[in-house]
């Protein structure tokens, strides 16, 4: 009896020991857990980021211009080839690439001997023609005046008159083809059409050019437009006089077209529609240049951000706003895009007027963070 007395004794003493054991061993984790979640709050409260006030926006209400995204290249208004209008070796040709011309400028010449010594030729037989009409001529007034003297019959008469008409016609024709020769001679001395700059010299002296061969490229670089395709269904949008802006590799600053004709027709194959603007006021553009840019179809109010506020690294696209001095994302849904002061901006829902937001230019920022704002510029 004792012996079991005993026994009893010993496994409650074993269970109390194991309970404060336990009991100890969670305080204890409870205690670390609590003072590593003091520890990360008191370090979150004492991390901050430094931000320029140029760093956050307000949501405000903006007037979006809305648009068609448009490209194609630019082409002169005023082009034109100089072409060889007579075969032969070409001489005198002294313009290059980029050289200015004026209208009715000499260019170059095709050698003229061989077209002027047919000129030379026909002319002289079109004065020997003459001479034919002259003899004819005299024969037929003897025969007239001897008809009326009774001494020949009317038909003398009237094989004279046939002479003449034929020497007549003989002359005429020949007039006619020194003419032509002399038109070819002129033809031999190359003019520039318009004025504007050299383009292309596609021929050199000593060559020898064939009819409606190309010698040089001539553009006029004052007025330019820009050839672009529209989608059939886009194309119902744009009307004559709609202003774009455009953009050219390399150029600081957009340049302003305007629409000034429309294709009545769509492009087989593709089912585009060719739009074409005028770009007034840069000299420095050249033709054959791409360009890409917005026209302008209307215009609509709404609250709005730059498109690069907006982030898209979640399912659902938010914005990183500003509340006192801590970030939170907010969930937004987004509308229509449009263009102000050359930046693309997007319409915003789940956002009040006036409220803070960071620019993209910023970066991912986690939740809770604190922003501490400085007035320095970025």
């Amino acid at each position: 009896m004792m012996k079991l007395r005993l026994k009893w004794i010993v496994i409650a003493a074993a269970v109390v020991a194991l309970g404060a054991g336990g009991f100890h061993t969670w305080q204890t984790r409870k205690q670390q857990k609590q003072l590593i979640d003091a520890q990360q709050a008191s370090q979150k409260d004492r991390s901050s980021v430094q931000l320029a006030a140029t760093d956050v926006l307000a949501v405000q209400t903006l007037l979006l211009s809305q648009g068609l995204p448009i490209s194609g290249q630019t082409k002169a208004v005023n082009a034109a080839f100089v072409k060889a209008r007579v075969a032969g070796e070409l001489q005198d040709l002294q313009v290059r690439e980029g050289d200015f011309v004026q209208a009715g400028q000499i260019i170059a010449r095709v050698d003229s001997t061989e077209y002027a010594a047919r000129a030379r030729q026909a002319q002289q037989q079109a004065q020997a023609a003459k001479a034919q009409v002259e003899i004819a001529q005299r024969s037929f007034d003897n025969n007239r005046a001897l008809v009326d003297q009774g001494f020949i019959s009317k038909t003398g008469l009237d094989a004279s008159a046939s002479n003449l008409a034929a020497a007549q016609a003989s002359f005429s024709a020949a007039q006619s083809g020194a003419e032509v020769l002399q038109k070819a001679v002129e033809d031999t001395v190359l003019r520039a059409p318009i004025a504007g700059q050299v383009a292309q010299r596609l021929a050199q002296n000593g060559e020898r050019v064939a009819v409606d061969g190309r010698v040089v490229e001539i553009v006029d670089v004052r007025r330019l437009e820009l050839e672009a395709t529209v989608a059939v269904a886009e194309a119902m949008q744009v009307r004559v006089g709609q202003s774009a802006q455009l953009s050219f590799e390399g150029a600081a600053h957009s340049v302003a077209a305007r629409v000034v004709r429309i294709n009545p027709s769509a492009t087989p194959g593709s089912r585009a529609v060719m739009v074409y603007l005028a770009i007034t006021g840069n000299e420095a553009l050249r033709q054959g240049l791409y360009a890409q840019g917005l026209l302008a179809t209307g215009s609509v109010s709404a609250l709005a951000l730059p498109l690069s506020a907006v982030r898209t690294d979640k399912p659902v696209p938010y914005v990183q706003m500003l509340e006192g001095d801590r970030v939170r994302h907010v969930p937004v849904v987004m509308g229509t895009r449009g263009e102000v002061n050359q930046q693309t901006m997007v319409e915003v829902s789940g956002l009040v007027a006036g409220a803070q937001v960071l620019i993209g230019g910023v970066g991912p920022m986690l939740a809770d963070t604190v922003v501490n704002l400085t007035a320095g510029a970025k």
